[in-house]
């Protein structure tokens, strides 16, 4: 049994749109997670076996939810919404993640300041990295997140 909460509690998703299983080690700087690769995976293609590596963002940018939640889980205050605001050099050495492979995602924090993070990240299989990239997220405070409704519900 894990001594940290379901990743399920950690990032603000609804079933079926998370993505990530497992939290395996998690700290003030760094999250590691995991994702197996099956027939039930969201984005998995049935004919040929796989999920595109293209997915690999998300299980990223999950990732740092999940970190971001567990902050949060320690403060005992709900899991904050958060947003992507884009990526550099996301950079895949496969095009695709395998049936039956564990991946290994991790995220390490690099800024965070105002609610704006930048974090590194990577996804591995058996010791071999398969992507990279540079995310950069935003977690807006309850007035902004409340004005960002507000402009959405003026529409």
């Amino acid at each position: 049994m894990s001594k940290f909460p379901d990743v399920a509690s950690l990032v603000p998703h609804q079933a079926p749109m998370i993505l990530i299983n497992n939290l395996i080690t998690v700290d003030e700087n760094s999250i590691h997670c995991q994702v197996f690769i099956g027939e039930k995976s969201q984005f998995f293609e049935p004919k040929t076996a796989r999920v595109g590596a293209w997915v690999g963002i998300e299980y990223m940018a999950q990732t740092i939810s999940a970190w971001s939640g567990y902050q949060s889980f320690l403060k005992n205050e709900p899991s904050p919404i958060g947003f992507l605001l884009g990526s550099r050099r996301y950079h895949s050495n496969t095009p695709f993640f395998e049936k039956g492979t564990t991946l290994d995602i991790y995220a390490e924090k690099l800024l965070e300041n105002e609610g704006m993070g930048v974090f590194t990240c990577s996804i591995r299989c058996a010791d071999k990295e398969l992507a990279n990239a540079q995310l950069n997220v935003f977690v807006p405070n309850a007035q902004q997140l409340e004005e960002m409704l507000k402009g959405k519900n003026n529409d």
